[in-house]
């Protein structure tokens, strides 16, 4: 299963990089890499988060998605931001 979703997600972002670059919109490196970054995250907070709740340790998953989920939403957030500011100027 995790496999065919990083493969969907390999897809979805090399489709949204040919987009941009059909608009000719350009993102810095560092920017593809925060969001990338932040959405590794992400997928190993809700993969361990759920291993956690079938496996009954419902501390560690809450733990899980405070450690690691939070991270992962605030540079995916900051990866965004980023984008937004580099292809409006």
């Amino acid at each position: 299963m995790w496999f065919v979703i990083a493969l969907i997600l390999g897809g979805l972002i090399g489709a949204f990089a040919l987009w941009m670059r059909s608009k000719d919109m350009k993102m810095a490196w560092y920017t593809w890499l925060i969001g990338i970054v932040g959405l590794f995250l992400l997928l190993f907070t809700i993969q361990n988060y759920v291993g956690s709740v079938n496996e009954f340790e419902d501390s560690a998953a809450s733990m899980f998605l405070l450690i690691l989920g939070l991270p992962a939403v605030v540079l995916i957030a900051v990866a965004g931001v980023l984008g937004y500011r580099e292809t409006k100027a």
